[in-house]
């Protein structure tokens, strides 16, 4: 037996339904921003890494109004812990300052992924000498690797801004 609803039926049913879900996302994107990054308080994750005294922690100060935490946490793991906060730097390119106390070896294979490479030669800043590294595709890295300390500056944000939130580690 043939259904009795044509193909106008269809889609008149679908448009009813359709229409209702196109209203909600368009008023959700353009009154609530719903398509901006959520803003977060890194401070107590910092607290808690401080607290576990596994390394020494370094915090971003001053880096201006355009650059956006959107990620920290703090992981305690077999052998070290790791602290990562992703920002989103005025360009609107990724950023992530990971500080660990794992092994350097591990951490930069699984941080930068096999094809990590040093490119060759440092970057002074602030005193210290990092290494810049290849990292994932379309991103590069600044790294930093002290005594029970990696730091890792990695993102496609440009060279200029990795540097920036470098020198703003204190």
């Amino acid at each position: 037996m043939r259904s009795q609803r044509s193909t106008k039926d269809i889609v008149i049913s679908l448009l009813v339904l359709l229409v209702p879900i196109a209203l909600v996302i368009g008023f959700a994107r353009v009154f609530l921003g719903a398509d901006q990054p959520v803003v977060i308080d890194p401070a107590p994750v910092l607290q808690e890494a401080r607290a576990a005294n596994a390394f020494p922690v370094s915090e971003p100060t001053g880096l201006g109004d355009g650059w956006r935490t959107v990620l920290a946490e703090f992981r305690r793991e077999a052998g070290g812990a790791t602290l990562r906060i992703g920002y989103i730097a005025p360009d609107g390119g990724g950023v992530q300052m990971v500080q660990s106390s794992l092994p350097a070896d591990g951490l930069l294979r699984s941080e930068l992924t096999r094809d990590g490479r040093p490119l060759g030669g440092t970057v002074e800043v602030g005193g210290r000498s990092w290494q810049r590294y290849t990292a994932r595709p379309d991103e590069s890295a600044l790294v930093l690797v002290e005594p029970g300390r990696t730091v890792l500056v990695v993102g496609q944000a440009p060279e200029s801004e990795l540097q920036q939130m470098v020198a703003s580690l204190r």
